[in-house]
């Protein structure tokens, strides 16, 4: 079985991620191949043509820097999206393959990158927009202005919620949303018998 778990930013995916882990769920996080691929060096290579040697520290691509322009520019942002998730899906598809676990695929924007047929079921995490925001604030890496740069530049909450095949509401404790994770288990168990 092949999940997909997305949501908005600060929804609470990797929470959600981290909840499958506990249940023996092999977890694919695509931001940390996306961190990975910066070191590779077709991947480097086209991010250091479409944004220039100003984005390297130590000839390494210094996210730091390359946050700067991205979160505050929504063109810059998808640019960048379009160098790194055909790569970042070559490298869930390799994990996918070599794996005979139930995996877990942690992406923020695995419907817009057209992603969806690697998974088997959807779930959408979703967290109520003032929770949300207050979240990434607490969080301190983050200004007000980069938050709502990356959430305009994902799909709407309402709109991902349409492909879901499971919604789990993260707006609450987190011994709620483990529950709603058990119950999607069992669920699960239960249609694929």
């Amino acid at each position: 079985m092949i999940l997909g778990i997305t949501g908005s930013f600060g929804a609470g995916k990797t929470t959600v991620a981290r909840l499958f882990a506990k249940r023996g769920y092999e977890i694919i996080d695509a931001d940390k191949i996306g961190h990975q691929l910066y070191n590779k060096k077709t991947t480097k290579n086209k991010v250091i043509m479409e944004f220039g040697r100003k984005i390297l520290t130590k000839n390494k691509i210094d996210r730091k820097k390359l946050k700067k322009i991205v979160f505050h520019n929504n063109k810059e942002l998808r640019k960048l999206s379009w160098i790194m998730w055909p790569e970042i899906i070559k490298g869930i598809m390799s994990i996918i393959k070599s794996s005979d676990k139930n995996i877990a695929i942690d992406a923020a924007i695995l419907i817009e990158a057209n992603a969806l047929p690697l998974v088997d079921k959807l779930i959408v995490v979703k967290a109520d927009s003032r929770v949300l925001m207050k979240r990434l604030i607490n969080k301190g890496k983050y200004t007000r202005k980069e938050i709502k740069t990356i959430l305009s530049s994902q799909l709407p909450q309402n709109k991902k919620l349409m492909y879901a095949d499971y919604i789990i509401d993260n707006s609450k404790s987190l011994n709620n949303t483990e529950q709603q994770v058990k119950r999607i288990i069992k669920s699960i168990k239960i249609n694929n018998q």
